[in-house]
């Protein structure tokens, strides 16, 4: 039997096993080995969570909604910069809808001049325009635009944030509150990984002719180039995009969207200890999951809802202008409906996530975001979801729309938009003045309109179809761009 007497327990382990018995020593390396063997498992499967409490992080299959990787995904964090993301969400529907344009001047007030950095710097008084803004957003995270476009929006920087924790409830974020535009440190304004997951889809899902400027990694603005803070972009293949973010609180905070292969994934990190940890945390991500994200789905996960009540620009110019020159205060007043935003439905944002709502997109998820829309966030009447008419719409969807609305019949497959026009001649006309310009590009590919609801408004989006792979789509975009056309490319 082995049962050796030690006289001193000093005595190293290596010396330990020269003191036992032959028979016994055979046991005791063994054993020390399966020590061994335990510890380096252990260590193996410490997770980020564990090692740093502020962590969690999601990774999502953007074609077909499943969660490849999660970690206190539903946990409440701090979106730090996160949150530029959803005021550009605002600030793009608002571009679509024909309330602004890219080259609208965007006012800065005393408010959004004297905000801390990160910056542009502009003055009080000064303005910039609305590309200049977004830009600023995407790439230095700049506080002040970010508070300029939330005056110039919403009238006020409080009424924009309201709606921008409306429009998150909308979207399915059920978790998500917004306290101001820029993701300056308030402990009211909370979101979770899944929550930013489903943002980043929509982002890229609902306005994929914005969505290229999440891959922009400079600018230049008067006489200085401004670097983004991305460093994926460039580095990583696949990575397009999206938004970093950080305050003291949050820790370092990124959304990664990332498309190669015929597979497409979200990411989002929230809590690194550092930049470089964070950027690791999504490198390693990416790297485990996309291979197993699926090459089959169509992408169009998130009903698009109804636009949010943002101002018109000159509505929006006269109020921040009168502002500046200090003629009178930004505007308590407006076409918002109060009804919108009662305070006892924030409650939502802390409630437990049920197994339905679990899943970020999907027929699953659409439904309990449909659910939570018709009974929590405006009445059954005001919730019209906009998506592409047609066959191929998912008919959650459009289960609670108003009347279809005529359109031509939409191919299946890839298609590029070349925009969209309130009126259906038009748009026909752009897609004429398209093919005829677009060479062999085009030759097969079948012109079509689909009608959707902007707000008020309804508009026209002028769209090719027929593309049999991303290559062919892309391509085709090349070749239109050449003769001055906007265009980009997306899989119906």
């Amino acid at each position: 039997m082995c049962n050796p007497r030690m006289k001193s327990n000093v005595v190293s382990r290596s010396v330990f096993l020269d003191f036992l018995p032959r028979s016994c020593q055979a046991f005791a390396t063994v054993a020390k080995g399966l020590v061994m063997i335990g510890m380096v498992a252990t260590v193996a499967v410490a997770t980020p969570a564990e090692a740093n409490p502020k962590y969690s992080g999601i990774v999502i299959d953007a074609k077909t909604g499943k969660v490849l990787y999660s970690e206190d995904a539903d946990a409440l964090r701090y979106p730090a910069s996160l949150t530029k993301m959803m005021t550009l969400y605002l600030t793009f529907e608002a571009l679509e809808a024909g309330k602004i344009r890219l080259n609208t001047r965007v006012p800065f007030s005393k408010n959004a001049a004297s905000e801390p950095p990160t910056k542009l710097g502009v003055g009080a008084g000064n303005s910039i325009t609305v590309e200049q803004a977004m830009l600023g957003l995407i790439t230095r995270s700049a506080n002040d635009a970010s508070t300029a476009l939330a005056e110039f929006l919403g009238g006020s920087e409080e009424r924009f944030a309201r709606m921008m924790t409306q429009k998150a409830r909308a979207l399915g974020m059920t978790r998500t509150v917004y306290r101001n535009a820029n993701g300056l440190p308030n402990t009211a304004q909370v979101t979770t990984a899944r929550d930013q997951a489903r943002l980043g889809i929509a982002l890229r899902q609902h306005f994929p002719q914005y969505y290229d400027y999440f891959s922009v990694r400079s600018f230049r603005f008067g006489k200085q180039t401004i670097n983004g803070h991305n460093r994926l972009l460039g580095t990583v293949r696949g990575v397009d995009g999206i938004k970093t973010g950080y305050t003291r609180a949050s820790g370092y905070n990124l959304v990664t969207s990332a498309v190669a292969d015929g597979r497409s994934v979200v990411g989002v990190v929230i809590g690194g200890r550092s930049g470089a940890a964070r950027d690791q945390q999504m490198r390693k991500l990416i790297a485990t999951y996309m291979p197993k994200a699926s090459r089959r789905g169509g992408g169009n996960l998130i009903a698009e809802t109804k636009d949010a009540p943002t101002l018109t620009a000159e509505v929006a110019g006269k109020a921040v202008t009168a502002s500046v020159s200090g003629s009178l205060d930004l505007p308590e007043n407006g076409p918002i409906p109060t009804y919108r935003y009662n305070e006892a439905r924030i409650e939502t944002a802390y409630a437990a996530t049920s197994d339905a709502a679990s899943e970020v997109v999907g027929k699953r998820a659409l439904a309990a975001t449909l659910k939570i829309q018709r009974d929590a966030a405006v009445p059954p009447a005001d919730l019209t979801e906009q998506g592409d008419a047609g066959g191929a719409v998912d008919e959650l969807t459009t289960s609670s729309t108003v009347a279809s609305l005529a359109t031509d019949a939409v191919p299946s497959g890839w298609v590029i938009q070349i925009g969209a026009t309130p009126d259906k001649g038009q748009a026909q006309d752009l897609l004429s003045k398209a093919k005829n310009q677009g060479g062999k590009a085009l030759s097969s590919a079948q012109p079509f309109t689909v009608a959707v609801n902007s707000g008020s408004q309804q508009l026209f989006r002028a769209r090719f179809g027929g593309f049999d792979n991303q290559d062919r789509a892309t391509a085709a975009c090349k070749a239109l761009k050449r003769k001055g056309f906007a265009c980009w490319a997306s899989q119906q």
